[in-house]
């Protein structure tokens, strides 16, 4: 069966461990895919941003449950500079 591609961002693509937890999570895929492009850079670039592992990880997984809670871009975030 073949896979849906999970939607990037603007400027950024998904990484690999955003889009495993994307996959595993169909509540939150459906949130994903229902933000605004630029709302997904926002993620992508926040999650991005963390300079530890677990840091970034931990941003994976508030952004698994800040979307199936309705959020739609990460809070405190002052935006992606790259677009």
């Amino acid at each position: 069966m073949l896979k849906k591609e999970i939607s990037g961002g603007v400027v950024h693509s998904i990484p690999k461990d955003l889009k495993q937890v994307l996959d595993d999570d169909s509540n939150a895929l459906v949130m994903w895919e229902d933000i605004t492009p630029i709302a997904r850079n926002e993620w992508i670039c926040w999650i991005n941003d963390a300079k530890k592992l677990d840091t970034r990880q931990r941003r994976i997984a508030r952004t698994r449950s800040e979307l199936k809670e309705g959020k739609r871009r990460p809070c405190c975030w002052p935006g992606c500079p790259h677009r």
